[in-house]
């Protein structure tokens, strides 16, 4: 009897869904793939330092919940979050200018998801998206993901230009702005209070939703707090604003929350319990345990100090590091330093030439979604301690030297 098996024929898997195949991987992750060697000083990844995580602080609040609250924190827990951690939220974020209550919220893995989960509330495939230009990158591929249309708003060295925004919106009817408005990713830049306003009002004239990203707004080194824009007139009933425990308490927690009006925020809800139907329960009771026996905002002092010396080793050496000609922002806090070539010079042919020099940055054209400029790059400079910036920035400038404009 001949065995069936041996005459079955084979038909292809069908393909990837086109978005799948249209969104690439990100330059950043691969960067740091490449730069993953312990030798390598890297500008290149957003990477928190590690010494400076409260290690001691989150173990005591893991073994609090796991010695005294294994039932509640070993099961499932409500989508929406732990009640305490949310309380806990709504307390600091009221404290900062915001008035919040703990229903307000919904907690998140990461504040990333947050901006998935507004992305699947609001967006149908080719609705209108705008964004500052250049962006934050992992938003460019969410965006791509949901089908959606990005159109960039051109920005300066305050970040987005509101007569622009205003302008573009009128003309292209988008659904959604999408910023990152303190402490910017990629370029370290923060938005002026006027701008904010003039950024609400234009949100409630040419009525669109604003989803304000804000993972950086307590690295602040110097200068004095910008509202969020959700406290401007215009704003309030139309903005999500995101948030994240991973620059300010560990990343590996993966934890974030986003506070958006009733209706959104019901939709977002709905949107997480066909995602993941809740964040990690032990990791929510250890983050409250922890913001409410340890002092969060003295560990924010030590790393806001850490983070100013290192923003300042990498200002103090880029002059003698970076091609004659090249400029450079001074942030008031986060992470990041955006830095641009002379005319001509292209920073991401020059980047494996660096990094066999044992050093990295990331250059800047991905993070633009209009014509990028081949010229500019980002550098980190949380990562490292300045002796080691110091040290990078030598080897960066054994690389660059030489270097000449593309063409």
């Amino acid at each position: 009897m001949t065995d069936p098996a041996q005459h079955v024929s084979t038909v292809p898997a069908p393909g990837l869904a086109s978005r799948a195949a249209r969104t690439g991987s990100s330059p950043v992750r691969d960067i740091l793939a490449l730069t993953a060697r312990p030798e390598v000083i890297s500008f290149a990844g957003g990477l928190p330092a590690p010494e400076l995580f409260d290690a001691a602080g989150i173990a005591d609040a893991f073994r609090y919940v796991l010695a005294e609250q294994p039932r509640r924190a070993l099961q499932y827990s409500p989508t929406d979050g732990d009640p305490q951690l949310r309380a806990a939220v709504a307390a600091r974020t009221t404290a900062r200018g915001l008035a919040t209550a703990a229903d307000d919220l919904v907690v998140t893995t990461g504040s990333q998801q947050g901006l998935t989960l507004l992305t699947a509330a609001l967006l149908e495939p080719g609705d209108v998206v705008l964004v500052e230009d250049p962006c934050y990158l992992a938003a460019l591929q969410i965006f791509s993901l949901a089908g959606a249309r990005v159109v960039p708003v051109p920005t300066d060295d305050e970040g987005v230009d509101p007569v622009a925004l205003d302008e573009i919106a009128a003309r292209v009817g988008p659904k959604l702005l999408y910023l990152v408005p303190t402490f910017q990713n990629p370029t370290g830049r923060t938005l002026s209070a006027e701008r904010r306003a003039a950024v609400a009002a234009v949100a409630a004239r040419r009525g669109l939703w604003i989803a304000e990203d804000d993972p950086y707004g307590e690295l602040r080194f110097e200068g004095e707090p910008v509202p969020w824009i959700a406290s401007f007139p215009g704003a309030e009933d139309r903005t999500a604003l995101l948030g994240s425990f991973s620059k300010v308490m560990a990343p590996g927690l993966r934890l974030g929350w986003l506070r958006a009006p009733a209706g959104l925020r019901r939709a977002c809800v709905i949107a997480k319990q066909a995602a993941d139907l809740h964040s990690s329960t032990v990791d929510q009771a250890a983050a409250a345990r922890y913001l409410a026996v340890a002092d969060l905002d003295a560990h924010l002092v030590r790393v806001r100090e850490a983070y100013r010396a290192r923003r300042d080793a990498l200002l103090g050496g880029l002059g003698g590091a970076l091609p004659a000609g090249s400029r450079w922002n001074r942030p008031a806090g986060g992470m990041f330093v955006w830095a641009t070539l002379p005319a001509g010079y292209d920073a991401a042919a020059l980047l494996p030439g660096v990094v066999r020099h044992d050093v990295a940055y990331v250059p800047g054209a991905p993070f633009f979604a209009g014509p990028p400029d081949a010229a500019a790059m980002r550098l980190s400079f949380v990562t490292h301690p300045p002796e080691e910036i110091g040290e990078g920035l030598v080897r960066l400038g054994a690389a660059l030297r030489g270097a000449r404009p593309a063409g």
